[in-house]
C-alpha cells in the first residue's frame, strides 16, 4: 500500500518472527528501506509508538501489553490495531461424531502447544456425550508424543520460557485445588508440558477463566443452546468460536455468541491471509485487518481531493 514498515518481534521470537519474515522480503525484491527490523525489548516497542514518524500501529500480543499500547497510541491520536489474547470455546453439539469432534479438540488445544491467541481454551460439551467426549480427548492427550522436534517426531515442542511453563503450571494446580480432575498430563517436564485434560471445573475454575496460552483443554457440560451460548459468552475476550455438529442448530449458536470469528465444524485455530481478521473485548479492539479491502481501510489514510477549472463564485 505504499507504507514503509517498522517490524518489531517479540524478545523471544526475533529470528522465526523478523529476521526470517525479512530475509524473504529480500529474497522476493522488495526495495531497500520499506521493511526495517527492529529487535527488542519492550522499550523498543514503546520508542515505536511514540514516534512521531509512525503514523499507524499494528500489535499482536497480550491484553495488558495492548492496553498500554492503544493508551500511549491514543495520546498521539494515532490509529492503533489491536490484536491480542483470547480463551476460545469449542462447542461439542447433540449428536456430534464424537471421535471427530475430540479429533478436532486436540488439535485446536495442543497445536503449537496451545501457544497461539485462536487455541481452544474451553470445550463445551453436551450432557449427553460429555463422558464420551472427555475420554476420547483425554486418550489422544495421553498418546500425543512431546520432545524435541529437531531430535524426534513429536507432536508437541517445548514451552517457549520458563515464565510460561510456570504461568501454565500454575493455572492447572490452582485449578486442581479448586476442584478439577486431570485426566491426562498436568505436570510439567521442563521445558516440556505435557497435553491435559481436566474435567469437573466450575464459572470460577481458573482453568476456565484465564487465558492458559499452554497445551491445556478444560472441559465442560451444558444442558442446551441457551446454557452453551452464556457459557461462550462468559468471557472477557472475544476472538474466536468453533461449533461442532448440525449446521442448522450451529448457525443458530453463532448468532448468539460474541466474537470476532465463528468456525462450524472447525477448531478455533483458523485464519487466512485473505480474510480480516480480530476480536471484541479483551481480545482487541474490534478493528479488522487482513485481505485486500481490510488491509486497505487499516492501512490507509483517505484524502478528499476536488477540483474546479476556476475558482468558484461566492455571494461574500
Amino acid at each position: 500500500l505504499g507504507n514503509a514498515v517498522l517490524l518489531k518481534p517479540d524478545l523471544r521470537t526475533a529470528v522465526s518472527g523478523g529476521v526470517s519474515i525479512v530475509r524473504v522480503f529480500e529474497a522476493a525484491g522488495l526495495p531497500e528501506g520499506l521493511l526495517h527490523l527492529l529487535p527488542g525489548d519492550a522499550g523498543v516497542g514503546a520508542a515505536v509508538v511514540d514516534a512521531p514518524e509512525v503514523s499507524v500501529v499494528s500489535f499482536t500480543g497480550s491484553t495488558a501489553a495492548g492496553r498500554k499500547v492503544g493508551e500511549a497510541a491514543a495520546r498521539s491520536l494515532k490509529r492503533v490495531h489491536l490484536e491480542l489474547g483470547g480463551n476460545n470455546a469449542l462447542v461439542v453439539l447433540p449428536g456430534a461424531d464424537v471421535a471427530k469432534a475430540a479429533s478436532a479438540g486436540a488439535f485446536g488445544s495442543f497445536l503449537h502447544q496451545g501457544q497461539i491467541c485462536m487455541t481452544t481454551g474451553r470445550h463445551l460439551v453436551h450432557e449427553s456425550q460429555v463422558d464420551e467426549y472427555v475420554e476420547a480427548l483425554a486418550e489422544k492427550a495421553r498418546r500425543l508424543p512431546v520432545g524435541n522436534p529437531a531430535e524426534s517426531d513429536v507432536a508437541l515442542g517445548p514451552i517457549i520460557d520458563d515464565r510460561q511453563l510456570a504461568h501454565v503450571t500454575d493455572v492447572v494446580d490452582r485449578s486442581v485445588a479448586a476442584g478439577a480432575r486431570v485426566l491426562a498430563g498436568g505436570k510439567p517436564d521442563a521445558p516440556f508440558y505435557p497435553p491435559t485434560v481436566l474435567f469437573g471445573l466450575d464459572d470460577a475454575s481458573p482453568a476456565w477463566r484465564e487465558e492458559i496460552f499452554g497445551p491445556v483443554a478444560p472441559v465442560r457440560a451444558y444442558r442446551d443452546l441457551d446454557e452453551a451460548a452464556r457459557l461462550v459468552n462468559d468471557s472477557e475476550y472475544g476472538l474466536s468460536v468453533g461449533i461442532l455438529g448440525d449446521v442448522g442448530t450451529a448457525m443458530k449458536l453463532a448468532e448468539e455468541v460474541r466474537s470476532g470469528k465463528v468456525h462450524i465444524n472447525e477448531q478455533t485455530v483458523g485464519d487466512e491471509p485473505t480474510a480480516p481478521f480480530g476480536g471484541v473485548g479483551d481480545s482487541g479492539n474490534g478493528s479488522r485487518f487482513g485481505g485486500a479491502k481490510a488491509n486497505i481501510e487499516a492501512f490507509t489514510e483517505t484524502q478528499w481531493l476536488t477540483v474546479r477549472a476556476d475558482i468558484a463564485h461566492y455571494p461574500f
